[in-house]
């Protein structure tokens, strides 16, 4: 069998992504001039705190920013080709087969009113253009693969007869029934136990190699991120603060938010000589109003008067890793 070659260019091509939302504190920008590239077969982490941009950059791509927020700036280019120049109806094939997304709660996202079973096979039936029996059969076989026990039965059942991780195995079910080209996953395993997490990530990394399948994962689980992706891009404040190969960013992070980040995940050790929990400084600021040049120098441990005016932008000293902070290597 021939090995796939990656082509030079990259599935997703983001360049400095706006997006513009409103809050009671007024309009800010929860994306700021996001820029990311996936290639084929390739896993981008996604990692952040709660808040600082990582869902609606996500919920962007695939022209779902919730109204009335917006793309306000910015360039996607999908296989090559300018986002901007698909059609409406080329836009929603697209969606679901070949861009398909794991949305963060299932609640809102399964329909109360009909089955599990009608809600899969409808998948199946737009995308993919099975007949009812063959849909049926395939969705069982989905649900076994997430982990869901009893398959057929359950398919019977309408989402409010199911657990929360029940739930949210079925949105991941959904997502992969077609083998998409690229994955979106948002927080995919949040509300899973840590034996059905894994499951779900080994059943991800598995269609990733089987079929070529590129993923952006978004977590804020730097183990999770560690475990499944290729490059990471970590996010503050709606703004790409450093990125690079997962490896790199994980042995040798450049950016302090990125080592506060990785300085809080708990020890192991148990005993008398267990260090403290390290925590950040602080907290994430108000996206209405953050504050001039680096939206990380009042929580930053390494802030100095120059931050206040630097432009937040990621600098190439090491090949494919950048970091936004000038003064930290």
């Amino acid at each position: 069998m021939m090995s796939h070659t990656p082509p030079a260019n990259p599935l997703l091509d983001v360049r400095d992504l706006s997006v513009g939302l409103t809050n009671r504190h007024g309009a800010f920008l929860a994306a700021d001039r996001v820029t990311l590239q996936v290639k084929t077969g390739q896993s981008l982490g996604l990692l952040g705190e709660s808040g600082c941009g990582k869902s609606i950059t996500l919920r962007a791509l695939l022209g779902l920013v919730p109204h009335p927020g917006e793309i306000v700036g910015g360039h996607i280019e999908w296989k090559g080709r300018d986002w901007r120049s698909f059609s409406r109806r080329e836009i929603m094939k697209m969606r679901g087969k070949e861009i398909a997304m794991i949305f963060q709660d299932p609640a809102s996202c399964l329909n109360p009113v009909f089955t599990i079973g009608d809600q899969i096979t409808e998948t199946l039936r737009l995308k993919l253009g099975l007949r009812s029996k063959a849909a049926q059969t395939y969705a069982a076989d989905l649900l076994d693969q997430v982990g869901i026990p009893a398959p057929a039965e359950r398919l019977r059942l309408y989402p409010h007869e199911l657990s929360g991780g029940m739930r949210q195995r079925v949105m991941i079910a959904i997502a992969i029934a077609t083998e998409p080209d690229l994955l979106l996953a948002d927080e995919p395993t949040t509300a899973l136990d840590v034996t059905i997490q894994d499951q779900i990530l080994n059943l991800l990394a598995r269609l990733k190699d089987r079929t070529s399948m590129s993923m952006i994962l978004v977590s804020h689980d730097v183990g999770v991120v560690a475990q499944n992706c290729d490059v990471i891009a970590v996010m503050y404040a709606g703004r790409i603060m450093e990125s690079g190969p997962a490896r790199e960013i994980l042995e040798a992070p450049r950016h302090p938010y990125t080592r506060g980040l990785l300085a809080a995940i708990p020890q192991l050790r148990v005993g008398a000589g267990r260090p403290p929990l390290k925590t950040i400084a602080g907290l994430p600021p108000n996206p209405a109003a953050l504050p001039q040049g680096c939206p990380f120098q009042p929580r930053c441990p390494s802030a100095r008067s120059e931050c206040g005016t630097i432009p937040v932008t990621l600098d190439r000293k090491l090949p494919g890793h950048g970091s936004a902070c000038p003064f930290v290597n």
